[in-house]
């Protein structure tokens, strides 16, 4: 056996290729339109490929408010803001959020404070029969509201306000 393969011959027939002419084939381009401006800087061709040709009017409008866009003012440096608390003047002032706790916020108080128990720290009430886990007792300290805790709720720029437990509805 040799390692060269075998010659096969088929016996079909082919169909005469018909040669089409390659420019028929291929999408017609249309021809850029050389724009020179009063300056008589030649500027890009206001055709491109796929797209229709720009009318007088529609070219004249662009120009327009590429003038616009080019004579806008760039801020180079922003301005640093300063972050403002919000003093809660009165009784129940609560400027930022809701006026009551938010799941987010009453879940951190709860495990921080179940944490702080389970390690040794002593309560704030005396302890009830009904409460079995360090997270009941900080239930009830927080339903009580004697845990002296401060919420921070910040705005997005910076500004915030801090925000005594007791004073959540």
């Amino acid at each position: 056996m040799s390692d060269e393969p075998e010659e096969v011959s088929v016996d079909t027939e082919e169909a005469p290729a018909e040669e089409e002419p390659i420019e028929s084939i291929l999408p017609k381009e249309p021809e850029p339109v050389e724009v020179v401006s009063e300056d008589g800087v030649e500027e890009k061709p206001t055709t491109k490929r796929g797209k229709k040709e720009l009318s007088p009017e529609e070219a004249a409008e662009q120009e327009r408010l590429q003038k616009i866009i080019a004579a806008r003012e760039i801020i180079e440096v922003d301005p640093i803001h300063v972050a403002i608390e919000y003093e809660t003047t009165g009784k129940g002032k609560v400027m930022i959020g809701p006026p009551t706790l938010t799941r987010f916020e009453k879940a951190r108080i709860l495990g921080a404070r179940a944490l702080q128990l389970s390690l040794g720290a002593p309560p704030f009430i005396s302890v009830p029969k009904e409460v079995a886990t360090s997270l009941d007792l900080a239930y009830t300290e927080l339903e009580k509201r004697v845990i002296p805790i401060t919420i921070r709720r910040v705005l997005p720029n910076g500004d915030f306000q801090n925000i005594p437990i007791d004073l959540f509805d």
